[in-house]
């Protein structure tokens, strides 16, 4: 499926202002820009040049195409003066959330609805407590999305975007469906970031591993690293009384046991999980390969801060967080899962 500006959805809002031009921005914003949304993109000088020579170009795993010719694709190097979006997508990385939402609430007026969809829990409290003015709502984006060449951005695993039901949002439901980007609203999305940051905890590891997600998760020392990280995540959950909502096929807790069967069981068992295309890898591994900090503060980080708050150990998520930000010089050697494993303190 090939769909054009031209393919308006019907009763958009208004314009969209896209803060941080990366994979999430590129891809969600783009779809909305095919299918004739308004949209600015806001980012690195890196990738609006590449917006400006190719356009955008974005693909799925299901073998959907959408496209958006470089002259109509919209960019600026920060915020326009007088811009009036109806909608913010807040998609810079974690480390720089204060500082853009201090230039959105220098730009936009009052009230002005900003959905993050960044990784992690905690990024629409710092945004709201940099830009209090504005409204910051928190999302959840399901998918991985990988930059193929400039310009060019693949969604390799499935889901629907999720955000709170606020009456701000409920007007653009039919349009994100209508651009390929289901958003679904949630009674309580904050159990629904922690589901989704208890599978971001493969993130550090598929960046360490040098793989595709697909080539990972068929290496069996590579999923245990995995089960590590995630089963210490739901210790600390547990003790700061937190129920994370399921996420894909299989509940956490079972999800570490799959993770855990030999190689010829597990492509038995978790045929469902395998079906990600060859293209998917986290945005991690991408930010290792560019020589970029990476958002491991923001998932295993996280784990460690709320162990501490509660009194309960979380050293595999605070050691991956050295591996990847401070045990090693830039970048981090190649390590092999064994090496990975007894790093975490796994036998």
């Amino acid at each position: 499926m090939t769909t054009d500006p031209a393919d308006r959805p019907l009763n958009s809002p208004g314009p969209v202002l896209v803060m941080g031009a990366g994979a999430v921005g590129c891809y969600v914003g783009g779809c909305l820009a095919a299918s004739g949304v308004p949209v600015t993109f806001v980012g690195r000088p890196r990738v609006l040049g590449a917006l400006a020579a190719h356009g955008l170009t974005l693909t799925d795993r299901d073998g959907a195409r959408r496209t958006v010719a470089a002259a109509q694709v919209q960019t600026a190097d920060a915020v326009p003066a007088g811009a009036r979006p109806a909608l913010v997508l807040l998609c810079v990385k974690s480390a720089a959330t204060a500082e853009a939402a201090g230039q959105l609430a220098a730009a936009l007026p009052a009230g002005t609805p900003v959905l993050s969809l960044q990784n992690g829990v905690g990024n629409a409290e710092v945004a709201r407590q940099a830009a209090p003015a504005l409204r910051m709502l928190p999302g959840m984006v399901p998918y991985n999305v990988a930059e193929l060449s400039p310009g060019a951005w693949h969604r390799g695993t499935g889901g629907r975007l999720a955000a709170p039901q606020d009456a701000a949002l409920a007007p653009w439901v039919p349009v994100f469906a209508a651009a390929g980007v289901p958003l679904a609203l949630v009674p309580d999305i904050r159990a629904v970031q922690w589901g989704k940051l208890l599978i971001n905890l493969n993130n550090p590891v598929n960046a360490l591993s040098r793989l595709s997600l697909r080539d990972e998760f068929m290496h069996a020392g590579w999923r245990r690293c995995f089960a590590a990280l995630m089963e210490e995540g739901l210790q600390v959950l547990a003790a700061a009384g937190i129920q994370p909502a399921p996420f894909g096929t299989l509940p956490q807790a079972r999800l570490v046991r799959v993770l855990r069967l030999p190689d010829w069981l597990f492509r038995i068992v978790a045929r469902r999980m395998l079906t990600m295309d060859a293209k998917a890898r986290s945005s991690m591994a991408d930010d290792l390969a560019l020589g970029r900090r990476t958002e491991v503060d923001a998932l295993c980080g996280e784990v460690v801060r709320l162990a501490r708050r509660h009194g309960v150990p979380a050293p595999r998520n605070a050691k991956m967080v050295q591996l990847l930000d401070g045990g090693w010089p830039e970048p981090p050697p190649v390590l092999t899962a064994r090496q990975v494993l007894r790093e975490l303190g796994v036998a």
